[in-house]
């Protein structure tokens, strides 16, 4: 008898562990389409760029969700020295209705488009003072209100850099070079082959007909 109740009570917890795994796995799953379905603000591969002082600049920002958007909150924000400033906010009540934008700085024009997930700013006339990062936040109600944000860092210049491509240039003048010698020796060496095989020929046609000549009977 004892023997059974054991059993049954490792069985019995064998089951309660299996269950545990189950729900682990399950629960895990669900994180894992969460995290996939959540929304996320990009400012593109290279966040950051140089500016020539007095020129326009975009400052880029798109936003994605896997489970959509509803009444989607964003705003961009310049961090003055620890002061952040408002430069626009709007809402997007769904996909594909453009919002009503309020701006707040005078150099700021909104140029983006929910019907590209787009809520990118144009910059104005840049001057020093503008130099520094820029923040592109949204947040999600349709998401229990889940927010992300990405900053854009700016740099001002007097004048842009050029970039010297002497090296550059030499490198692939080098490698075209030996590319075309390559390619002019294979051409030879060919051309070569075809005459040699030509004359082999030839001459193998030549030798047969002496040999025809010398054996025919006079």
């Amino acid at each position: 008898m004892e023997s059974k109740g054991s059993g049954r009570f490792s069985m019995s917890r064998c089951l309660s562990s299996g269950d545990t795994v189950l729900a682990s796995v399950v629960i895990t799953l669900l994180l894992g389409v969460w995290c996939a379905s959540a929304l996320e603000v990009s400012v593109g591969k290279v966040p950051f760029m140089e500016a020539m002082n007095g020129s326009t600049v975009l400052l880029p920002c798109t936003y994605s969700s896997c489970i959509g958007i509803k009444n989607l909150y964003f705003n961009w924000q310049y961090n003055d020295n620890g002061t952040f400033m408002k430069l626009c906010d709007a809402v997007i009540p769904v996909e594909g209705v453009e919002p009503r934008v309020q701006v707040y700085h005078e150099r700021i024009e909104f140029v983006g488009s929910s019907k590209h997930n787009n809520i990118s700013i144009l910059l104005f006339n840049v001057t020093f003072e503008d130099e520094g990062e820029y923040t592109c936040f949204a947040r999600n109600p349709k998401e229990k209100h889940r927010n992300h944000s990405a900053i854009f860092t700016l740099f001002v210049v007097d004048e842009l850099k050029v970039v010297d491509n002497t090296v550059t240039t030499i490198i692939v003048s080098v490698v075209g070079g030996v590319i075309g010698l390559i390619i002019v020796v294979m051409v030879t060496k060919t051309v070569v082959l075809l005459i040699l095989k030509k004359s082999a020929e030839k001459n193998a046609g030549i030798r047969t007909d002496s040999s025809s000549a010398t054996a025919s009977p006079l």
